[in-house]
């Protein structure tokens, strides 16, 4: 039996309305973090390195501090003081000394290095980069094989080679001219495979095809369209380059035996065997150290904004 619908109405007011709805409740978020401070152990990490820096530049700059003062000591000085006292203020009359000892042969000296370093590390850098850039852009037979030889000349010291280097210079009737001196140093292994990492990274392949398609020859799409965009490798290349021809002293000594071939790193060393004999090559010795670091400054600190420019060069937009 159904309940009428006056009983349904009389039910509803006795027990009245149901509950309503709740409201929606708000999103509770999370309280903002504050910013977090250094904790004491990365103070004290921070702190070690820098120290760490501190010291290993120290140490780095201690020996051309002595040498910049004792370039400035008279030969008494230079055993009378302290190695990092300053001396007398002599620099310009040694300079002078150094650059007419002899008849000047240091200016000579200097000038082999510079003429051994530049034209040597130029044609060593191009060779480089030409010879990188074919790793990159060709297929032939034997590639990696070849590459793998070329790999292979980097673990060989340098050292080892001077006398073989010596024996086809004395065949060849080359011995004590600067061929003999210069001529090696275009052979760069470490350099080719630098010139072939840049190549990989800075060189795309569309930029290659799309040369090619507009009908550029191989040897100017090297020369206007790839090398300029291999600037930065090739003077780094040529950095390597500069310090290793200016600093290689015993190629000179296997090569060369007339003095007025000498770069200035062999003559300072004949130089420094004649002290015990002539006290007052002393200065000379030193000074000419102080001058003989200075090309290898300028170079470093002139071609600094070229190694570091440039190396998105020609991107592909």
């Amino acid at each position: 039996m159904t309940a009428s619908p006056a009983a349904a109405e009389a039910a509803t007011a006795a027990t009245g309305p149901g509950p309503a709805p709740s409201p929606a409740t708000p999103r509770r978020t999370a309280p903002a973090t504050p910013a977090r401070t250094p904790r004491g152990g990365a103070l004290l990490s921070r702190t070690a390195v820098n120290a760490a820096l501190l010291l290993v530049t120290a140490y780095t700059l201690m020996p051309l501090a002595w040498l910049v003062l004792a370039a400035t000591k008279n030969r008494r000085d230079l055993f009378a003081t302290g190695p990092y006292a300053p001396g007398d203020f002599s620099l310009l009359a040694n300079l002078g000394e150094v650059f007419t000892y002899d008849d000047g042969i240091f200016g000579r000296w200097l000038a082999n290095s510079l003429l051994y370093t530049v034209v040597g590390s130029t044609l060593s850098a191009l060779t480089s980069v030409a010879c990188g850039y074919a790793f990159h852009a060709y297929e032939f037979r034997h590639k990696e094989k070849l590459f793998g030889v070329v790999l292979a000349g980097i673990l060989v010291p340098a050292t080892v080679l001077q006398l073989p280097l010596y024996l086809m210079a004395s065949a060849a009737g080359a011995v004590n001219t600067y061929g003999a001196y210069l001529v090696p140093a275009l052979v760069n292994p470490f350099g080719v495979y630098l010139a072939r990492v840049f190549a990989e990274g800075y060189l795309p392949d569309e930029v290659l095809a799309a040369a090619r398609v507009d009908g550029a020859g191989e040897l100017r799409l090297f020369a206007h369209v790839s090398f300029p965009m291999l600037w930065p490798g090739f003077v780094t290349i040529f950095l390597f380059t500069f310090t290793a021809i200016w600093n290689n002293f015993y190629g000179a000594l296997t090569m060369l035996n007339d003095e007025r071939l000498y770069p200035v790193s062999l003559g300072l060393f004949m130089w420094n065997r004649s002290v015990y004999q002539q006290p007052e090559l002393y200065p000379l010795v030193i000074t000419g150290s102080l001058v003989a670091v200075v090309p290898l400054v300028l170079a470093f600190l002139g071609l600094q904004r070229f190694w570091r420019s440039g190396l998105t060069a020609g991107a592909v937009k």
